[in-house]
């Protein structure tokens, strides 16, 4: 697991030792250039190949939300820095590790594909992200490495309450209930196969 701040991570990897299970950390962080090469060097390190590679990292940008014509191009470049150059870094630097069988699922969103007032540059790094996954799909496909773009739905998390703190919590689905049906779709390569994008709520391919 990667995150940026060290003490929650190991929190959260002391959680998943005491259930039993096995985990290493990372402390890394997606919007800084170099920090992709360093992460990938440790787990490898760490695990030997990687067969799954995960990219949840994201970030909203300005808080409160605002519109493209309000956002500064320094303010829409530290999210493509977090949102799409983190991942496509990272990809980059594992992609001798990957080897066939392996795969790289790209977290995405609604917002990739609707235009919703406020959500600039959220929604185009999420536009771009998808994008990537697809060109990276259809130039490693042949080598086995599997890309895909998943979008979790609205879901009860912090990021969802600092984008829209007025939401009904009720309303957003269980985090780990999405996470589950992501890991069932991972196991499922007719349902998710190369170069999808797969909407995790309702389990059906979108493209």
């Amino acid at each position: 697991m990667v995150a940026r701040e060290r003490l929650p991570l190991e929190a959260e990897a002391l959680r998943i030792r005491d259930r039993g299970g096995l985990v290493h950390t990372v402390a890394g962080d997606l919007g800084r250039p170099l920090d992709a090469r360093s992460i990938a060097a440790q787990a490898t390190a760490r695990v030997g190949p990687i067969g799954l590679l995960i990219h949840n990292a994201s970030t909203l940008g300005p808080l409160p939300m605002r519109a493209l014509a309000d956002t500064s191009p320094e303010a829409l470049q530290a999210v493509l820095e977090v949102n799409v150059l983190g991942p496509f870094r990272l990809t980059q630097a594992l992609l001798g590790s990957l080897g066939p069988g392996g795969t790289v699922l790209h977290v995405s969103s609604d917002a990739a594909v609707e235009a919703y007032p406020g959500w600039g540059a959220y929604s185009v790094s999420k536009a771009a992200l998808d994008h990537l996954s697809r060109v990276w799909a259809a130039e490693l496909g042949d080598a086995g490495v599997r890309m895909l773009s998943v979008d979790p739905g609205e879901m009860r998390t912090q990021m969802h309450a600092d984008a829209l703190p007025d939401a009904d919590p009720q309303s957003l689905a269980d985090p780990d209930e999405v996470a589950a049906r992501i890991l069932a779709l991972l196991d499922d390569r007719l349902a998710a196969p190369n170069g999808a994008r797969v909407i995790a709520g309702r389990g059906a391919v979108a493209a």
